[in-house]
This record gives structure tokens, sequence and C-alpha cells, in this order.
């Protein structure tokens, strides 16, 4: 998990993690982006836990790095802070995994405090747009399920030798989902495993900017150099005529959440 500025839906994740199936087994990596909200007084209630604290908000995908490298397993669940697990979920998927070895990634479907499904299907290259899963069925692959909730083979992001640090806040997950295509394997859903996600995080001009960013990035990456600049100079006109100025400001200066932000 990687958290920042959210202690008490950190607590709440952990809480239910604690309560999962086979607890004892599992090893709980918390990678903590630079929090000043009283994160690290989580250590008391949560003895277990093996804790990361960077000084500073290095974005997701440093955070990720720094939390799988940490791991001593052969599958990895990346989870975002503002999620709650089943007591089984975390168990099954690795079964199916375990089952699968042509599937490289399994996801649950992420819900809502209602218990419906919540946006979590995306498509490549990524957009910002997430539809919500299919609840029933057998398990089916999917594209690009979004990094809420994803537990991945350690070996296939040993194989890329980390998840690829252009990204910010945004990305790593879409640049899994590629990589996984690019290796001829799977992502599948598991539809019986739920997994509540909040979501709807605030937004900024600088989390905007992360995003193009990481889809300029992308482009560039999956579709060669013109696509990549192309994306970058559209979401600069994008933002100029839309009088996004601030958003505007971090593109220019190509700025991602790194730790190199202001």
């Amino acid at each position: 998990m990687v958290s920042r500025n959210r202690v008490d839906l950190l607590r709440r994740c952990l809480e239910s993690i604690a309560k999962s199936e086979g607890r004892a087994t599992l090893q709980v990596i918390v990678v903590d982006n630079g929090s000043s909200d009283g994160s690290a007084q989580l250590d008391d209630e949560f003895p277990d836990i093996q804790w990361i604290r960077l000084p500073k908000n290095f974005g997701l995908t440093k955070a990720w790095n720094l939390g799988w490298r940490a791991a001593d397993a052969e599958y990895v669940f990346f989870l975002h802070d503002d999620t709650e697990v089943e007591p089984g979920t975390v168990l099954r998927l690795a079964e199916v995994l375990d089952a699968n070895p042509d599937v490289a990634a399994v996801c649950p479907v992420l819900v809502d405090a209602e218990g419906r499904p919540a946006p979590q299907l995306g498509s490549l290259p990524p957009d910002a747009i997430w539809q919500p899963a299919q609840p029933t069925g057998a398990p089916y692959a999917v594209e690009y399920p979004r990094g809420a909730a994803l537990m991945v083979r350690v070996f296939l992001i040993k194989a890329m030798r980390r998840i690829d640090e252009r990204y910010g806040q945004f990305g790593g997950d879409a640049d899994l989902a590629a990589q996984i295509r690019r290796a001829a394997k799977k992502i599948l859903l598991i539809p019986a495993e739920r997994v509540r996600h909040q979501g709807g995080a605030a937004s900024s001009g600088l989390l905007q900017a992360d995003f193009q960013n990481c889809r300029a990035v992308f482009l560039g990456k999956y579709q060669g150099f013109a696509a990549g600049l192309q994306s970058r100079i559209g979401a600069v006109v994008g933002a100029l005529f839309g009088f996004r100025l601030g958003e505007l400001k971090y593109l220019l200066a190509g700025q991602k959440i790194d730790g190199t932000q202001e």
C-alpha cells in the first residue's frame, strides 16, 4: 500500500487486512509518501506492518517500486489506501495465480460503499475513463484494470527491472498492463472477489498535468516519439484554451509527481 495524508482510510484498510484469512502468511508493507497527518502513529496500532517512510511525496510509481522490492514473496498485491478487502480475497486471488501459469496478474471487482461495481476498467493508451466490471460469472481477461487492487507475479516486474519511473502518480498500472500484454500473458478479473474502493480523490493542476505527462510517456514508449510529442502539445493547448493555468504551468515544465515538485 502507498499512502499519503489519509490516516483514517489507511487505518480501515489495514484493519481489513488484519482480518484476512492466512494473515500470518502475509507480508504487509506500507510506503508512506511523506505524510504529515499523524500516519506515523499507526506503528503502535499495527506493530506487524513493515513501514517505508519517505520524506516527501515521490508519487505512486516510485513508491510501488520501493514496496515490491522490499517484498519477499512470489506475488505482490498492490492496494490503494482507500480500499478494504474481504477476509478471503487475498488468498483466493493467489490461488488463481497458482492454478493458471499463463496469467500474470489478477484483480477483484472494485465496489463502492453500497456494494455496487465501481469504476475500474480502462483502455490503453490510458484516457482516465473507467467502467465498472461485470460482477458475475466466470473469471475473464481484461486489458487494463486500475491499480487500486491488483495482484501481480513478482518475476514479471523483475523482468521489467522496475515499473517505469518516467511515470509519476499516474501511469504505472497502465504500463504494467501493457507489459503483461506484450509478454502474451493475461490479467484475469475474478468476479467472486470484491474489494471496496472509496475513490474520488481530490484533483489539482499538478495531478492533471501528471496524468497528461503520463499519457505522453505511454504513447511515446509504445507508439513512438511523434505520438508522445503530439500528446504533450495537445495537453498544453487544451490547458491554455481551457484557462487551466495551474495545470499549464506544470505541463510546460514537464512536471510529474516524483519528489521534485514544489
